[in-house]
């Protein structure tokens, strides 16, 4: 069997010879090329088993030259390369025709690994003319993130848009799992037909397939007219079930039937109705735990599951906090207003923390945040108790002993406690005037004082008063 014949297509010239060297050492004889016209012209010149590209070439979109290459050759597998993973570039990527998407950095193991499983299946890549691309935004989809667990939700939600396969969601509470649901019915050909949700866990047996199949007159006490359930309110379009596992056996023999035969029966009806509804399930219990043990049915599990997605923890997903943290506080700043921010300690409580509440925990913990902070920076105590006190347990040994290890005079623990709020507010001396309860010329004064130096101000203060002013204040740090 010959060398498969890999081209790359980067304009980054670390990121060409990493991956020469890599493919090499693993068995692979590879070209190299630094703008998207190279790479089509090597791609017509000769025969490729498949291309990584990166999505940001200097001569054009990464996504335009999939379209070409595609274009040039129907079955080769193509792989996007970025540093700005996000749904949006997920789900174009798919819809221009690239057969996979893998966010930088990444270790070599894992391309190779990527490109090795292509070559296997190689005669079963996809031919088919590439879909619209979506034109709903990143924004809309509500998703945010970059981590690698996150690239890889977005490829699978990408991919499930294209399908009408039933889908199951798994993660645990607060990771987003409707947002995902609703991510897949957008992308989808279906966006434009209704996107209906209910939770199964705040219904009974009964109310739960009257809320789904409808009813009719008489079919129980109460029901004095006939009504349509969410099954045929959604014809057409996506019917999202959360929290599945909280559902009866009973109730799950009556939606396999649902799935398997597209049609809904009103309770107390004989007549069945035919619908066309994409239904995606979702769980924060493990549902192969729960086949296992015999309390769901495996074969409504295996039928729901045709797609499976996982949703990372927020702990799992480094760097998303900063990422998520900057997404809420635009989304709750006031429209005529600067998006507001945290303090660096504020910061540091957010990354540090767990979050068993995963993004739904570090949401409500902005909102509280931006409630308390009225409009200034948003410090470590306007965020909640527990989220607060840890980060102080850790930190403050290490403010401690840096304020106070080497018990300085009392003028010099006034230069440090002025220098480490001057800091934590990137050298804004308004916003450090009003932690101190100082006015910002006292402020000036004391900086020229204790002779501090450190970045210019991002409000542009004006230049220290002179020395005739009124006496400043004290630096009050009791």
């Amino acid at each position: 069997m010959s060398q498969p014949h890999i081209l790359i297509a980067d304009d980054e010239r670390s990121i060409r010879l990493m991956l020469e060297t890599g493919l090499t050492l693993n068995g692979f004889r590879v070209t190299s090329a630094r703008t998207g016209r190279e790479a089509l012209n090597a791609v017509s010149g000769g025969h490729f088993d498949a291309v990584l590209s990166d999505v940001y070439m200097p001569d054009g979109s990464g996504l335009e030259l999939v379209e070409s290459l595609r274009a040039a050759d129907a079955s080769l597998p193509i792989i996007l390369m970025t540093a700005q993973g996000s749904l949006q570039i997920a789900v174009d990527a798919v819809a221009r025709g690239a057969s996979d998407f893998i966010g930088k950095p990444f270790e070599i193991s894992a391309v190779v690994s990527l490109l090795r499983r292509y070559m296997d299946a190689r005669r079963e890549a996809e031919t088919s003319a590439a879909a619209e691309p979506a034109e709903t935004s990143l924004s809309q989809a509500g998703l945010v993130g970059r981590s690698a667990p996150m690239v890889m939700v977005y490829k699978l939600i990408a991919h499930a848009a294209r399908t009408d396969a039933t889908v199951l969601i798994m993660g645990e509470s607060g990771t987003g799992k409707e947002l995902v649901a609703r991510a897949i019915h957008d992308f989808s050909p279906r966006k434009s037909r209704p996107f209906l949700s209910v939770n199964c866990s705040g219904l009974t047996d009964t109310l739960l397939e009257s809320e789904l199949f409808g009813y009719i007159r008489g079919a129980f006490t109460g029901a004095t007219t006939e009504r349509a359930g969410l099954f045929e309110a959604a014809d057409g379009g996506t019917l999202f079930l959360d929290e599945l596992a909280s559902t009866s056996p009973a109730f799950q023999a009556s939606l396999l039937r649902v799935l398997q035969s597209g049609e809904v029966r009103r309770v107390g009806s004989t007549q069945s109705r035919r619908v066309n509804v994409r239904v995606i399930g979702a769980s924060n219990a493990p549902l192969r735990d729960l086949v296992a043990a015999g309390s769901f049915r495996s074969d409504l599990f295996y039928r729901l599951s045709v797609l499976s997605i996982d949703l990372p923890p927020l702990r799992a997903r480094a760097g998303d906090v900063e990422l998520l943290t900057a997404h809420f506080l635009r989304q709750f700043s006031p429209g005529d207003q600067p998006p507001l921010h945290l303090t660096n300690e504020a910061i540091a409580a957010l990354t540090a923390h767990d979050f068993p509440g995963n993004v739904r925990e570090l949401e409500n913990a902005l909102r509280r945040a931006v409630a308390l902070s009225s409009g200034g920076p948003i410090t470590i105590d306007c965020l909640p108790p527990e989220i607060a006190a840890a980060r102080r347990r850790t930190a403050g040994a290490g403010v401690e002993q840096r304020l106070i290890a080497d018990r300085p005079t009392m003028v010099e623990l006034q230069r440090r406690y002025l220098q480490l709020i001057l800091e934590e507010t990137g050298w804004n001396r308004r916003r450090a005037a009003a932690i101190l309860d100082l006015d910002r010329r006292t402020i000036q004064r004391l900086i020229a004082r204790y002779q501090l130096h450190g970045a210019a101000d991002p409000e542009g203060e004006s230049e220290l008063e002179t020395e005739n002013e009124s006496a400043e204040r004290p630096l009050d740090i009791a």
